[in-house]
């Protein structure tokens, strides 16, 4: 078996309504579906939810539980904040500076953009606390072939030292991309 795509990634919110708008203004996603019981369908747990689905372009759906009668959100303490992200590539440098440009008029904070050299992006957070990225390619053929020959290479030494190999030091070290 080969998975064709993602048909969706859920995630919690604390209010559907806030959160349906918000990536719409901000990130342009269109909402396309709703869907609210009083009973998870998988476990039959008595438990209402708001179920919501936005267009994250291309066939990809971004979803979102609002769950009124639990417990707050949280999130993991062992994990470092700029470690779980959901990343949106973007078409343009100038789309991802304008999308910057409007968040941060409306006083949300934007880190970025930051050089990764094979993409530069922004991050911010969400109103339900999810940090989001927003990317804009800047990778050349070169780049992307060199990458794809050592990617396998850097996974089998990460797993035998647990520190990052330098097969691609390139990337931020300013040699440029080796031949």
């Amino acid at each position: 078996m080969k998975i064709n795509k993602i048909h969706h990634v859920a995630y919690r919110c604390k209010d559907a309504r806030e959160t349906v708008e918000w990536y719409g203004k901000y990130l342009g996603m269109d909402f396309v579906l709703a869907i609210a019981e009083n009973e998870v369908p998988s476990t039959k747990e008595p438990d209402p939810y708001m179920h919501v689905f936005l267009d994250a372009g291309s066939g990809n759906i971004l979803a979102f539980f609002e769950l009124p009668t639990r417990p707050p959100m949280g999130r993991d303490p062992n994990t470092p904040l700029w470690t779980q992200h959901i990343a949106f590539e973007v078409d343009s440098m100038e789309s991802l500076l304008e999308t910057k440009a409007r968040l941060e008029a409306d006083g949300i904070s934007v880190v970025g953009p930051t050089d990764h050299t094979i993409f530069k992006s922004i991050y911010f957070f969400d109103p339900n606390g999810h940090r989001l990225e927003l990317a804009a390619n800047t990778a050349t053929t070169a780049m992307t072939r060199k990458l794809d020959q050592v990617k396998w290479a850097m996974l089998e030494e990460w797993a035998q030292t647990k520190r990052a190999p330098s097969h691609a030091s390139w990337m931020h070290d300013g040699s440029g991309v080796p031949d």
